[in-house]
């Protein structure tokens, strides 16, 4: 069965097939269910189903108000005899031979509608009918004699009865229910009436129903639910209407339809092989076809309204309810004829024992006797409206032409001469609709509100826009204030740089006094030692002296004066200096002012600030013009200076020169020191190795003597791995033929599609078997405990052919509980955390993909990180078959809700639709059947009332891909997305994701063009019961 069959009208007996020919082709009910005189109540039923609680009236499923009462006037009421018409059988092979030497007891008069029954060879009985069929009529002439007035009548509001009534095997069931699938012409007058109906109703504002019942035993059975059994009769005592509470009430779509649904039914009812007929019906068929019309004419308010007493609407339509009873009675038969024993005995007193009961009623219906045994048995109970009622009834009496059954056909022919006796009268049922009325009411109201909540959606829109746009503009304003405030930092930065430089000026220009002053002291020495000097002129041994002192002071005087040009340049250099701070400054103070427009708290401070520093420059500036002046008399003194502070420079250097070769004399005698530590250390470590070469050449002794006995062990194992590789299978996808056949076993639409393919698959089955087989052998012999050892092997061809042997063991169920005992899975698991090697990543992944069919052995790989290893995997690889053993096993890990939540934090669900960049179809088919087990589960759950909220599939992106793959070439992986599709859409937090990403669209094109019934059938249902769903289809 498809994973996704969700409900549906379901047999407890063998008949599988038809269970799901029923499943498939049983659509939806629409709202507007109507109930009649014979309702078949039960709970709803999936697949349109309808189920009804009350016996005399019913209630729409979305609506609260209850229908109105039926009305009509003695006007309406016409009395109508029952028809009857009878028809011969032809003779079969068996007449022939029996009857041979004798004349037939049957002579037909078609033309004068009469009959004649011999006695003998001289006498003989007429009898008059309604119609007479001789054994060539045809079923489209038995038909618009017998059953096409009744429909017309149907089809007009009153109700009407079709009985068949006869001998077994003188072809009743022929006459009524024959399907004619092979030759048209055969149809019954099933299959003829529904097609009238069909014809002349809408689908739109019209609705038939059919009903298929079964009296079995005087046991009441649902045909098309058959594991509805012994339903109980229930009667109106006011109005006296039947009902059948649990009986299946189906909406017919259209003549195919119907033709599937009779075949259902007919495959469910009883028949057996007696001597009189092969295939004898053991119990009565009832078909109840319901037909609700429309009445398009308004009420005036006066007539019948008047004489009911109802309100005069004229806004409330009317509707008509009819129904046709097609009734295919079991043949009466004598026991010594039919030769039934046992279990076909009972059968057949039960059969007489109904027949009888309704003889009785029709010979008290034509002496209009004062009492009718209605009660006396189920089959006059069911029928009592047919026989003295309100509905125009056609009794047709099928008879036999062999002498041999003389008397039963003498009983069949008095049976329609009785009947012909009664008369019932017609009444006309209409009722107020108030069901349609409330359900456009509904519809109105749904659009209304569906249109508020537009408006709202819209307002909501419209708000999230506006505080958008609010956070961008708070955003905007926070970046300006931002640049603002780190433009101030950086004016502020640079006022500081400025007051550095200005404090560096200010030390120098202190400075430049502090020599000036010193040039002064030492020119007003000079002047004093040269007035000591004019003082000694006089003497003559001085003269000379003095004129050497003056040429060279003149000298000197002259240099001073290149000097003082020097420093007045430099002094000019200063002053443009000067002036382009000046001029930085303005261009700062522009800044700064137009920074005031926008921050109008740094405006003060600023302007305070720069006319600080230019007061400051001011006072700078005039104290350099005072310091000028004093450099003119300084030039004899800054001479003397320059020439002293040579002669201290020179001394200064040598005594740097011998303190520098002090600081390397030292160094060199801690650098030998250092050396000698080092060598003395170097011993020390010498010593500690030579101890520890001696113990390791120990150690490698004894090592040695390890390696030996392992290898001898090696040698034991590698024997032993030779048996496991002559018998190992060649094929590397071996372990996952177990669900290659599993997944052959699903795709079979039918129990014989299945058997095919299983038939099919037998060789590959029995290869398996045999394959399995030996490696079980070889596994009792060696010990899965010591294969599962060699998986730790070193050597990769050693663990390739162990793993491709536990994986083809866990192939089969009876093994997979004993490799997890071992410890099998764990070793698995290790395996792919440790192995780059991709054949044995692709083989452990597939023994993993069997383990997890198994339900305990899922949790077991969750709890152990088996799913984080697998989607490491497959972000490694790019190897197809890898990748469609790893997602083989996720989604056999996707079938079990209680690991949803463990799958998407290992990312397991990422790694699903992560593989399906690969691109290739089987790794493609996996993962759609991955998503819909786990859509299945989510679905189950929501339905069970156990998890709520939107689908973890829809939070890691697998809608966008299943809804961009749902065309995909593959079969399989079509189906699986088609149901992952439908699944999700069940679920109501899915419904704001799929109408964006278009997934309401997708659902519309499964329910026309999906190739399989069932999922039709489930998105059919979806898109119907979903108003956001209908809402969203109607505004586009």
């Amino acid at each position: 069965m498809a994973s996704s069959a969700s409900g549906g009208v379901r047999s407890s007996t063998g008949t599988h097939r038809a269970e799901r020919v029923l499943q498939q082709h049983i659509p939806p009910l629409s709202q507007g269910s109507f109930s009649s005189s014979l309702n078949l109540p039960s709970k709803s039923v999936n697949y349109g189903v309808r189920s009804k609680d009350r016996p005399s009236s019913s209630f729409s499923r979305r609506s609260v108000t209850p229908n109105s009462r039926s009305f009509s006037t003695q006007d309406d009421n016409d009395p109508v005899r029952v028809r009857v018409a009878v028809r011969l059988r032809p003779k079969n092979s068996e007449d022939l031979i029996s009857d041979a030497d004798f004349a037939d007891c049957v002579e037909l008069q078609p033309e004068l509608k009469r009959l004649k029954l011999r006695k003998n060879n001289w006498s003989s009985e007429s009898y008059k009918f309604d119609e007479v069929f001789t054994e060539t009529a045809s079923q489209k002439r038995v038909y618009e004699a017998v059953a096409k007035p009744v429909v017309e009548g149907v089809l007009n509001g009153y109700n009407g009865t079709v009985m068949a009534y006869g001998q077994t095997g003188t072809g009743k069931t022929y006459t009524v229910g024959r399907l004619g699938k092979d030759d048209a012409a055969e149809r019954g007058i099933m299959v003829r009436a529904m097609e009238d109906i069909m014809a002349n109703t809408s689908s739109i504002s019209e609705i038939v129903e059919m009903s298929y019942l079964q009296l079995y035993m005087e046991s009441i059975q649902d045909l098309l639910a058959p594991e509805k059994s012994n339903i109980p009769i229930n009667e109106d005592p006011k109005t006296g209407e039947v009902s059948l509470p649990g009986t299946a009430v189906i909406q017919v779509q259209d003549l195919d339809h119907f033709e599937q649904l009779l075949q259902v039914g007919e495959s469910n009812r009883h028949a057996a092989n007696t001597k009189l007929n092969a295939e004898s019906s053991r119990s009565h068929a009832i078909l109840v076809v319901y037909v609700r019309r429309s009445i398009h004419e308004k009420i005036d308010g006066q007539g019948k309204m008047e004489k009911n007493d109802l309100p005069g609407d004229k806004g409330i339509p009317m509707v008509r309810k009819s129904k046709l009873l097609i009734v295919d009675l079991a043949g009466s038969e004598r026991l010594d004829k039919s030769g039934s024993e046992g279990h076909l005995l009972e059968e057949a007193k039960f059969i007489n024992l109904s027949l009888t009961s309704l003889g009785k009623c029709i010979n008290a219906l034509a002496e209009n006797s004062p009492h009718i045994p209605i009660r006396d048995s189920k089959l006059t109970r069911l029928l009592r409206d047919s026989f003295g009622g309100s509905a125009r009834t056609s009794l047709i009496i099928t008879i036999g032409p062999s002498a041999r059954h003389r008397a039963e056909t003498t009983s069949t022919i008095m049976f329609g001469q009785r009947a012909m006796k009664i008369v019932n009268i017609l009444k006309l049922k209409e009722e107020f609709d108030y069901e349609s009325l409330c359900r456009k009411l509904e519809t109105q109201v749904d659009h209304l509100t569906a249109e508020i909540d537009r408006q709202q959606k819209l307002r909501d829109i419209e708000k999230y826009n506006l505080e958008k746009k609010l956070i961008e503009y708070q955003n905007s304003f926070a970046e300006a204030e931002k640049d603002l405030v780190t433009r101030c930092e950086v004016l502020q930065k640079e006022n500081a740089h400025l007051e550095l430089e200005m404090k560096d000026i200010l030390k120098e220009l202190n400075l430049q006094k502090d020599h000036n002053k010193l040039a002064h002291d030492k020119i007003t020495q000079l002047e004093m030692s040269l007035e000591h000097s004019m003082h000694q002129l006089e003497n003559s041994t001085y003269q000379k002296v003095l004129a050497d002192t003056t040429q060279m002071y003149e000298k000197k005087m002259v240099e001073l004066i290149k000097q003082q040009e020097d420093d007045q340049a430099i002094f000019e250099s200063a002053q443009e200096q000067l002036d382009e701070m000046k001029k930085l400054l303005h261009d700062y103070q522009k800044s700064i002012q137009e920074q005031e427009i926008k921050i109008s708290t740094y405006q003060k401070a600023l302007s305070d600030t720069a006319l600080m520093y230019e007061k400051k420059i001011e006072e700078l500036t005039k104290q350099l013009e005072n310091e000028h002046d004093r450099f003119g008399g300084a030039e004899q003194q800054l001479k003397e200076t320059k020439k002293l502070l040579s002669d201290h420079q020179n001394s200064v250097q040598v005594q740097e020169e011998t303190v520098e070769l002090k600081k390397m004399i030292k160094e060199i005698s801690e650098l030998h020191q250092s050396t000698r530590n080092e060598l003395q250390s170097v011993k020390a470590n010498y010593d500690d190795l030579f101890q520890e070469k001696e113990k390791i050449s120990e150690e490698l002794q004894a090592a040695r003597q390890r390696l030996l006995s392992e290898e001898k062990q090696r040698k034991a194992i590698e024997n032993e791995l030779i048996k496991l590789k002559n018998v190992a299978p060649e094929n590397d996808d071996l372990e996952d033929k177990k669900s290659h056949i599993n997944e052959t076993h699903d795709k079979g639409s039918s129990v014989f599609g299945t058997t095919m393919s299983l038939q099919k698959s037998s060789p590959l089955r029995e290869k398996l078997s045999g394959q399995r087989a030996t490696i079980a052998k070889i596994c009792e012999e060696v010990g899965l405990q010591k294969i599962l050892q060699l998986l730790t092997s070193e050597e990769t061809e050693v663990q390739i052919q162990v793993v491709k042997v536990v994986a083809n063991l866990a192939a089969e169920d009876i093994n997979q509980e004993k490799i997890v005992e071992e410890g099998g899975l764990d070793a698995l698991l290790m395996l792919l955390q440790a192995s780059e090697h991709p054949t044995i990543l692709r083989v452990a992944s597939g023994a993993i993909a069997n383990l997890a069919m198994n339900e305990m052995n899922q949790g077991l790989i969750m709890s152990r990180g088996g799913a984080r290893l697998l989607a490491t995997i497959a972000s490694k690889t790019d190897d197809s078959q890898t990748l469609r053993m790893v997602a083989g096993a996720l989604a056999n890990l996707c079938g079990n809700e209680r690991l949803h939540m463990m799958l998407k934090e290992d990312g397991g669900i990422r790694a699903l639709v992560g593989m399906v960049g690969c691109g290739n179809i089987d790794v493609m088919a996996q993962v759609a059947r991955g998503m819909a087990n786990f859509a299945k589960c989510e679905s189950r759950g929501i339905i069970q009332g156990h998890r709520k909220g939107r689908s973890l599939l829809i939070e890691d992106g697998a809608l966008e891909w299943l809804i961009s793959n749902s065309n995909i070439t593959s079969a399989s992986a079509r189906r699986h997305v088609e149901l992952a599709l439908c699944h999700l859409a069940q679920n109501e937090d899915n419904v704001r994701d799929f109408i964006t990403t278009g997934g309401v669209e997708e659902l519309i094109r499964i329910s026309i063009e999906s190739s399989r019934e069932d999922i039709r059938s489930l998105a059919k249902k979806i898109l119907k019961t979903s108003s956001a769903f209908q809402s969203h289809h109607g505004a586009e």
